[in-house]
């Protein structure tokens, strides 16, 4: 009887969690059973459960086709173990055949299918022999396949966007987000180098470090809050909200990030304010105790505040409110892959509806005169454009204010240098919006739009 490796064990059991949606991928490979392991099996944990949920779509055409009814449903767990097995001898040069082949078998007939576990056998044992399939990515339908992307999703950035610019977005949900840390000051920087971090500059801002070598997150920085890391289109979200312009003289400034958790925005905005008075505010009481105890390094400049970000109290006029509102995420797919097997194309509106009513709030709790930034990490029109022509349409008072002669304020500010910033122009839309999209630069895609009210 084959033994099974407690990596194997942990990624067999995270992907059986993520398919009954109990959980996500990056809470679950955060959770104690992966953080027990040694260093070496919870990379390889990570690898597994990442990379089958990436390549989860083409990996089922190819189990599919060797099995000896191409159309039987499997088991959950059969699934799964074939997954993990396939995705080591694809994917993975440094994992041993037999390895991949006789532990898939094994987490077969201990998850109780051992009279399956021999089709598993089988099956991996022909895919191990066959060629490398060659896939066309000439039409949206070919690249879907290709890259393991819904073909739905695939259609619909092909219309949007064109066919380069989806394959572009596919490839880089396909790979493994760069790990960015938010580094201010030279100090800290020495500090992570004395503790064997290496790092480059990041692509945009000057405060973004690419954590290129070394264990970061076991740092001192990084648990006590002093560092931390958030993808640089991420930070970037905050520093466009920028600084408040305050335009009375009796108050330094009121700031309103109205969906915080997990509050890495929140702590830009008030780093960039450090006059300001920030409110945060979650509407998950769990998420909200989290991001209570991240953002404590600030004392009572920052009041975290339970509550719904589209019925906010209208009790304050802040000067600036950042709606950086829940979405799709399918500007994530790298980060978190298992959205493409969920989302689908009705849950847009659904998201939309609730994404109009958080900005209509956003913009009842802003003075005249100041501003909110709105932003998702969505690709999807419904969830961006859209949002913002109809939530305009309801409120004369607001006018969409481009974003590019905020990129001009950035450099002045030394944000950003002179090139990025001309690089990131040309990602302004026609409407004075921003649109990243996943590998322009090494970010998750987002939407940011900048709304102004006058009454």
């Amino acid at each position: 009887m084959a033994a099974v490796s407690p990596a194997r064990k942990a990624a067999f059991a995270v992907l059986s969690a993520v398919g009954r949606g109990q959980s996500h991928s990056d809470d679950l490979l955060r959770g104690k059973s992966v953080a027990a392991l040694s260093a070496p099996d919870r990379n390889l944990a990570t690898a597994l459960v990442l990379g089958v949920l990436r390549w989860q779509i083409q990996l089922d055409d190819q189990i599919q086709k060797l099995l000896a009814r191409p159309g039987a449903k499997l088991d959950p767990e059969i699934r799964i173990a074939l997954r993990l097995g396939a995705f080591q001898l694809l994917h993975l040069d440094r994992i041993p055949a037999r390895a991949a082949i006789d532990e898939s078998v094994e987490l077969a007939k201990q998850a109780g299918h051992r009279f399956a576990s021999g089709m598993v056998n089988a099956v991996l044992r022909k895919l191990a022999l066959a060629p490398p399939t060659q896939f066309s990515e000439k039409t949206a339908t070919e690249l879907a396949l290709a890259t393991a992307h819904p073909v739905w999703m695939v259609e619909r950035w092909t219309g949007f966007y064109g066919l380069e610019a989806a394959r572009t977005i596919c490839c880089h949900g396909q790979s493994q987000p760069s790990m960015v840390a938010r580094v201010v000051g030279a100090q800290l920087e020495e500090e992570l180098a004395a503790a064997g971090v290496g790092m480059a500059p990041g692509e945009l801002l000057t405060s973004a470090r690419m954590v290129v070598s070394g264990e970061v997150a076991d740092t001192a920085a990084i648990r006590e809050g002093r560092v931390w890391l958030q993808d640089e289109g991420s930070q970037l979200v905050a520093e466009i909200a920028g600084r408040v312009h305050v335009q009375r003289h009796e108050s330094d400034g009121v700031i309103l990030d109205c969906c915080a958790a997990p509050g890495g925005k929140t702590l830009i905005l008030a780093e960039r304010n450090p006059e300001a008075r920030v409110v945060a505010c979650e509407s998950s009481a769990q998420r909200l105790a989290h991001m209570r105890k991240r953002l404590a390094l600030l004392g009572d400049r920052i009041e975290c505040r339970l509550a719904d970000a589209t019925s906010l109290d209208e009790g304050t006029a802040y000067d600036l409110v950042l709606a950086d509102v829940p979405c799709s995420g399918t500007g994530t797919l790298g980060r978190n892959p298992e959205i493409r097997h969920r989302l689908r194309v009705e849950d847009l509106g659904r998201q939309a509806e609730r994404q109009r009513g958080i900005l209509a709030a956003a913009l009842r709790s802003v003075r005249p005169g100041g501003r909110v930034v709105y932003s998702t990490c969505s690709l999807e029109p419904e969830e961006n454009e859209q949002v913002i022509a109809a939530v305009l349409a309801q409120v004369p008072s607001a006018h969409a204010v481009s974003i590019s002669s905020r990129i001009e304020e950035m450099v002045s500010d030394g944000v950003m240098t002179a090139p990025d910033a001309e690089r990131l122009q040309s990602c302004i839309t026609p409407e004075g919006f921003l649109r990243l999209l996943p590998g322009v630069f090494r970010t998750d895609g987002f939407f940011i739009a900048m709304i102004g009210r006058t009454a």
